[in-house]
């Protein structure tokens, strides 16, 4: 499990024209939250979140708080409508024995049959929402491509999962397929049509 240490400022004032002076100086307003504490309101910068927010990545986020180290994930981004600038960040805390939902990426291992004899596989699901406890989460999921032939398709209930971390999805929906090219679909009409005249 990747984890990103990222200092912050806490905040004193936390009204909206506090927020955006703290923009225009290049800080970023954020506040963390668990059921376990009442909410602390910080200030972040982009050279420090970039590596946690733009990534399809799952990672935790460390955050130092007056000497005081916060693990937490980011439950929501809120970026600008106009100018796409990432504008607030809302953190959970994870808290010892407390589920969390997250949503980690799918990544395939394996040779597809399919993919050997010229097909083309397609990812139809990157990212699935796990639930679990802290000191279960897991960065991703695995699902084995190599029983998946031509035409073949791996749905939800293929994904590996370790014990005590649960699937928030229903298991029948696809996430692969290996999908057969024109050529040979082309190939196999014209076997078929030769194999009729005979």
């Amino acid at each position: 499990m990747v984890s990103i240490s990222i200092p912050t400022k806490t905040r004193a004032d936390v009204g909206t024209k506090q927020a955006k002076l703290d923009r225009r100086s290049g800080l970023i307003p954020a506040v963390i939250y668990g059921q376990k504490h009442d909410p602390i309101h910080i200030n972040v910068t982009m050279q420090d979140v970039k590596n946690i927010v733009y990534t399809p990545d799952f990672k935790i986020a460390e955050l130092s708080v007056d000497g005081t180290t916060h693990r937490c994930i980011i439950k929501a981004t809120q970026f600008h409508p106009v100018t796409d600038n990432l504008v607030h960040i809302d953190f959970l805390k994870l808290s010892e024995g407390l589920k969390v939902k997250v949503d980690v990426p799918v990544r395939f291992y394996g040779t597809s049959p399919g993919v050997k004899l010229g097909g083309k596989l397609i990812q139809l699901v990157r990212k699935v929402t796990i639930k679990t406890t802290p000191d279960k989460l897991i960065d991703e999921v695995k699902v084995d491509i190599s029983g998946l032939d031509l035409g073949g398709v791996l749905r939800v209930k293929s994904i590996e999962l370790p014990e005590g971390v649960e699937i928030m999805a229903n298991a029948s929906i696809p996430i692969a397929n290996v999908e057969i090219p024109r050529a040979l679909k082309s190939a196999a009409a014209e076997e078929k049509k030769a194999a009729g005249k005979k």
